[in-house]
């Protein structure tokens, strides 16, 4: 039976429901989805060596005849040895399977077969252990560049890619779906022949074009839904307009002079709420860049018209924070701030909800609540979200609901996560991006170590001496409770020991520092209790703060001078630039020490680079290329989709021609209501079906 793309997998030979479940883990359940399952990488299996010629480094694939029938040995329970020796004119190669019993059976005395693997030296002899092999009259997986598929537990690479090939016919029933203009201006090849050759290439060039076409073409869906989103917000319902004012009337509540890249914002924030079109402005900084005074002129802005503001909060922690400056700097002009979170008492939580409804509160802080039911606003104009990639687009559209009627409120967006310009424009295709791209004078750079575990000792030395100095430290954990393989301090486990951040703090405060104050905070406590916890620390009642990673957004606590963050290998780049951004708020010299016990020299490079700059634009772009953006910003939370074979980092050409296209073609057929542009309606609906009305 011919092997179609809606093939169910349990269809192809060697697929039984066992294995079929555990395809379906990486969402494989078709032929179909196969195709779609594109490779992460590729080896070069096209060179073939004698034995003696075979380079010891690498893989490679050496072409020689058995000399002897496998010999099988049981060494105990659970561990079986298969032994054989392949020889050429040059030489003789040992060849050990490790639990392989079935290559007694598959490999026969005097033929020819391929092996591929690393050849290593033992004396003189030259040795492989568990290569890849095949006959050398029969060769599908040697002798070609050969795709590396991401796996999950029970799946080979050699499996997925057998699976792949059988189900490549079906590539010849795939349809065009990018309109013959634009493959003809963007010189782009066929589905089929870039299906084909995505998997399995014929060589360089074909894998290029292959690439090229599957990347752009993803580009241009995700770059024409964009332009919808922008074309639907352009079209919405009319914002409030709120009067501009003369910022010198809200510069003269700063206890600070703005930096001018703040006073730009201000001014683009400004003229956007002026008008009648509802603002969607993203303001990104660098961790300290002064945002929250962005969002404070905002308001105020907003409150001298007679509207109101809500700034949404990812924490209590960080609401309760904002809450205190923001009416600390108000204040004085007469502007009333408010706060609502889920841990206030019942009767606290109806005066600020009463206030809300008649207007009595101008600016109101808030968490999560801000968009529960009872929750009603008199004359709301400005949203503000905090952290934009820890809420979804839906959250921001629930709390915009609650302005009533057809007036759609403003929206500031503020993110700490420096992004690559051109990429923000894409992950946040649906606003205008600001960019505070300059620190407040007088904030010295943290000086960034990276530390090993031998050097331990040397380093609670180095936080004893910041505290007898007046200063205060976090020490940062990845880990909430202890798990069975956690090593303490000086202990040694597994490579896989995360610091838990309760027996830690314990121990600390018990074994290493009995004479200090060691606080606890973690996002397992209740929410009084975290409140304590940080009050203590930015009060000075606690010198130590054994935390996770819940101080990662917005505690300011000057007087904290050193970070120590745990096991540093596994955070992400711009997660420890957050991280490290909790110090330097003071006066005094601050430090980062990123202590790690990981032997991966691609994950010291990293924390390398982290040490080397403070630069968190350099940083974010440094962290997509390790980590791709959808680790970047949490599991889709940004609300777009996300790309299979793109890279958002990489592909910046790419992508300005893509967005080109999308535009041109836009421009022709609006809403890409013509027979031939109907196919890429359905894909970009496909695309975003997060978003649907969109479409609408």
């Amino acid at each position: 039976m011919p092997v179609i793309r809606g093939t169910p997998l349990t269809g192809f030979p060697g697929v039984g429901e066992a294995r079929a479940k555990k395809l379906e883990k990486l969402g494989l359940t078709t032929a179909g989805d196969l195709l779609a399952w594109y490779p992460r990488d590729y080896e070069d299996r096209r060179q073939v060596y004698s034995i003696r010629d075979a380079p010891l480094e690498g893989r490679v694939c050496i072409s020689a005849m058995a000399a002897e029938h496998p010999r099988l040995s049981r060494i105990r329970k659970g561990l079986e040895l298969v032994q054989v020796k392949a020889v050429d004119n040059t030489g003789a190669l040992h060849l050990t399977f490790f639990n392989q019993s079935y290559v007694e059976r598959a490999v026969k005395a005097g033929e020819e077969y391929i092996f591929y693997g690393s050849v290593e030296l033992q004396g003189r002899r030259r040795t492989m252990v568990n290569p890849i092999f095949e006959r050398a009259d029969r060769q599908s997986f040697t002798g070609c560049i050969m795709p590396v598929y991401r796996l999950t537990a029970g799946i080979s690479n050699h499996l997925l890619a057998s699976l792949t090939r059988q189900a490549l016919p079906c590539a010849e029933t795939l349809p065009e779906t990018l309109p013959q203009s634009v493959r003809q201006e963007h010189s782009l090849a066929a589905m089929e022949f870039s299906v084909k050759n995505i998997h399995f290439p014929e060589d360089e060039k074909a894998l290029e074009l292959a690439r090229r076409r599957l990347a752009f073409e993803e580009l241009f869906y995700l770059a024409v839904g964009l332009f919808f989103l922008k074309d639907r917000r352009d079209s919405e319902g009319a914002g409030r307009a709120v009067p501009a004012r003369p910022k010198a009337e809200f510069l003269s509540l700063l206890p600070f002079s703005p930096t001018p890249a703040q006073s730009r914002v201000m001014d683009e924030v400004a003229g956007d709420m002026a008008g009648r079109r509802p603002m969607n402005r993203l303001v990104q900084g660098d961790v300290g860049s002064g945002k929250t005074a962005v969002a404070a002129f905002a308001g105020w802005l907003c409150a001298k018209g007679g509207c109101q503001t809500a700034l949404m909060a990812p924490t209590e922690v960080l609401a309760e924070q904002h809450f205190k400056s923001l009416s600390a700097l108000l204040a004085p002009a007469g502007v009333r701030v408010g706060l609502l979170t889920g841990s206030m008492k019942p009767a606290e939580k109806k005066r600020t909800k009463t206030a809300l409804a008649a207007g009595e509160i101008d600016f109101v802080v808030g968490t999560h609540a801000l968009i529960s039911a009872g929750v009603e606003f008199a004359r709301l104009a400005l949203i503000v979200a905090d952290e934009q990639h820890r809420f979804g687009v839906a959250q921001r559209a629930a709390l915009a609901a609650k302005s009533g009627g057809e007036i759609s409120p403003h929206v500031l967006v503020m993110s700490a996560t420096p992004i690559p310009r051109t990429l923000a424009l894409i992950i946040y295709g649906d606003l205008d991006v600001s960019v505070i791209d300059q620190l407040p004078p007088g904030r010295t750079p943290v000086a960034t170590y990276v530390v090993r575990e031998d050097k331990r000792q040397r380093m609670y030395g180095f936080v004893r001496r910041q505290v007898q100095e007046g200063r205060q430290a976090y020490i940062i954990c990845p880990a909430v409770e202890e798990n069975p393989d956690a090593a303490l301090p000086g202990e040694e486990r597994p490579a896989l020991n995360l610091k838990a951040v309760k027996t830690y703090a314990e121990k600390l405060q018990r074994e290493v520092f009995p004479d200090l104050r060691v606080g606890l905070l973690h996002g397992k406590m209740k929410p009084r209790e975290k409140e304590e916890a940080m009050s203590a620390f930015a009060s000075g009642r606690t010198q130590v703060l054994v935390a996770t990673t819940v101080v990662e957004v917005g505690v300011d606590v000057p007087n904290a001078s050193l970070i120590i963050i745990e096991n540093a290998d596994r955070f992400g780049l711009s997660q420890l630039h957050q991280l490290r951004g909790r110090v330097g708020r003071g006066p005094h010299q601050s430090h980062c020490v990123l202590i790690t016990g990981t032997r991966s020299l691609e994950a010291m490079e990293r924390l390398h680079t982290l040490a080397s700059t403070t630069d968190g634009f350099k940083i974010s772009e440094e962290d997509l290329k390790a980590r791709g953006p959808g680790d970047f910003f949490g599991s889709r939370q940004h609300g777009l989709p996300q790309t299979r074979l793109a890279d958002l980092a990489g592909d910046m050409r790419l992508l300005s021609e893509a967005q080109e296209a999308a535009r041109n073609l836009l421009a022709r057929d609006p809403r890409l209501a013509r027979p031939e542009n109907r196919p890429v309606w359905e894909q970009v609906r496909r695309l975003f079906a997060d978003t649907p009305d969109i479409f609408n």
